[in-house]
């Protein structure tokens, strides 16, 4: 750490520090002879295990930042990189940042945030519009200084790239779980200016709601679900910056800053249409209360009518060939009759039956969740139990089956812990209480671990996580749920032993406890490929494969540590 009082490079003196993470702290200095302020980071190469990456990060911000100049980025002044630290100069911002501001007030009013973002908008439009394009790309209420004069400053550019053209994809996944757009997770091609533009609507979301997307439920509700006096134009907003799929956003920021000028103008749009839908429910109303009395003769042949509807639509949904089509009749079915479970059961046994949770599947699901209708809230007010299980087969379709690989424990989790939630308070639920907590720590373990690690602070988590995956195995093991599932931990599994095997050693985990879990698996899979499908046994050799090189790492690197 700097010393209080001491001077670096012969001119800035140490007053104080301001600020620490897990991997820098950051300092107020003064040059005594221009008699300005300024802020030093610094980062201690002995605290981070992989300095060398985090040298590049640093490098990267460094360069980037010096060749901008906007009243809403900090200049940086001098870089000095020693044996023992790496060392920024740049502007002091006396302020606050967002997240700080959040902690000790709560949600902020739109209207300071609509004026927040059209700041942000315009310093993401001044990066977008570089000779070489600047993506951000770790927009979050941590990363934007408010000044004291109102006024915010986007800060830390560890995480920025300059956009290339030709790329097909990002060489490196970096971003912050629940701000970050899905690209930034890798497989969609490179990011681009629509992934800022996503990243600035999550943070609006957090700023307005007072709810962080990267904590539970890990879900963008509308705004107007938490507090019904929010813009229903912001709320579109919003909703249109987070779209997953990067064509469905604004394209430009120039596009979201008009709508962000005017979006008053969009919710007296929106009122509009609800008068004009209200007017004809009135007379729809009307109707019905002219035909009350005859009608109240036929309330037992409407349910009659009603249950009909329901199996009709279940029976035609069972003999569908086309996955989708079936997802969407059980849809129709619980449209009908929401209370009942036996249509949210069929949609998930549909929706994974093929091994995929597919993008058509998933969008027809998110109709269930809070729409207009409401159905998932009205299914748990009229059948607690049977919304729990469904929130535990969903957790299982997003973890196991979902089309996006690296998004699956992500979007999973927040379905575990609401089914989690439930049983916890059922004694006979135990087995799946465990499974539900055991699969929130897991996905708490990928969400922080590249933070962490970054940071140094992820000695302790691998043991920890090490036990969780053990426990998941002696579980299923125990009850199997399905057989694709079952491979799936055994893959997990294997795949996490080559990528983890030394931290797992670090952490206290034995060499001999790996191999015996290596030796678990193959005898059985032996067991299962008797007489399996040929897809399963391809999965199999899959297996199998990763097996073999979990058990080179593991004599590879504990015949290391044995040398040291």
């Amino acid at each position: 750490m700097l010393k209080i009082g001491s001077v670096i490079d012969g001119k800035y003196k140490i007053l104080n520090e301001i600020g620490h993470g897990g991997m820098s702290n950051v300092y107020l200095a003064i040059n005594e002879r221009a008699n300005k302020p300024w802020a030093v980071k610094e980062v201690r190469k002995s605290l981070n295990r992989d300095f060398n990456l985090l040298r590049q990060s640093l490098i990267i911000e460094t360069d980037l930042l010096k060749k901008l100049k906007h009243p809403n980025l900090p200049s940086i002044v001098d870089v000095i990189d020693s044996d023992e630290n790496f060392l920024i100069v740049m502007d002091y911002i006396e302020g606050n940042t967002l997240e700080r501001l959040l902690t000790e007030e709560g949600a902020q009013p739109q209207e300071k945030v609509a004026a927040w973002a059209l700041q942000l908008c315009d310093v993401l439009d001044y990066l977008h519009t570089r000779p070489v394009p600047i993506i951000y790309r770790d927009m979050k209420p941590s990363n934007i200084m408010l000044k004291s004069e109102g006024s915010v400053v986007l800060i830390d550019f560890g995480t920025a790239r300059e956009f290339k053209e030709k790329n097909v994809a990002d060489t490196v996944c970096l971003g912050t779980n629940g701000y970050a757009a899905p690209e930034q997770f890798g497989g969609m091609g490179q990011t681009d200016s629509r992934t800022d533009i996503y990243c600035l609507g999550a943070t609006l979301y957090h700023l307005v709601t007072g709810h962080n997307p990267s904590e539970p439920p890990y879900e963008m509700y509308p705004i107007t679900k938490w507090n019904s006096s929010l813009s229903t134009g912001l709320e579109r907003i919003i909703q249109k910056c987070t779209q997953k799929n990067p064509a469905d956003r604004y394209q430009t920021v120039k596009e979201l800053r008009y709508d962000l000028e005017h979006y008053k103008d969009l919710e007296i749009q929106a009122q509009r249409r609800y008068r004009s839908r209200l007017r004809l429910f009135g007379a729809v109303i009307g109707l019905s209360f002219a035909c009350m009395v005859s009608g109240m003769g036929f309330a037992v042949a409407a349910d009659r009518k009603q249950g009909s509807e329901y199996e009709d639509l279940m029976h035609l949904a069972e003999i569908s060939a086309d996955s989708v089509e079936a997802c969407a009749l059980y849809l129709d079915a619980i449209a009908v009759d929401e209370g009942r479970p036996e249509a949210y059961h069929g949609f998930y046994v549909k929706a994974v039956e093929d091994g995929v949770f597919s993008d058509a599947e998933e969008e027809l699901f998110l109709r269930l969740n809070i729409s207009a209708h409401k159905y998932l809230q009205n299914f748990q007010k009229k059948n607690a139990a049977a919304y729990a299980d469904f929130c535990y087969e969903m957790g299982n379709a997003y973890w196991y089956y979902y089309v996006h690989e690296e998004n699956r424990p992500s979007r999973a989790v927040s379905w575990f812990q609401t089914a989690l939630d439930y049983y916890a308070q059922d004694a006979s639920r135990e087995a799946e209480c465990r499974r539900c907590k055991l699969y929130v720590e897991i996905g708490t373990f990928y969400k922080k671990v590249i933070a962490s690690q970054i940071d140094g602070t992820d000695a302790g988590m691998y043991g920890a996580y090490w036990r969780s995956l053990a426990e998941l195995k002696v579980l299923n093991d125990a009850a199997p749920d399905r057989e694709l599932i079952t491979l799936r931990i055994y893959r997990e599994i294997a795949t996490r032993v080559v990528e983890y095997v030394k931290y797992f050693r670090e952490d206290g985990v034995t060499g001999d406890e790996i191999i015996v879990m290596l030796e678990e698996l193959e005898e059985s899979m032996r067991q299962m490929e008797q007489g399996a499908a040929s897809a399963t046994q391809q999965e199999i050799e899959a297996i199998r494969w990763i097996i073999d090189g979990a058990y080179k790492m593991v004599r590879s690197t504990y015949k290391e540590g044995e040398n040291k």
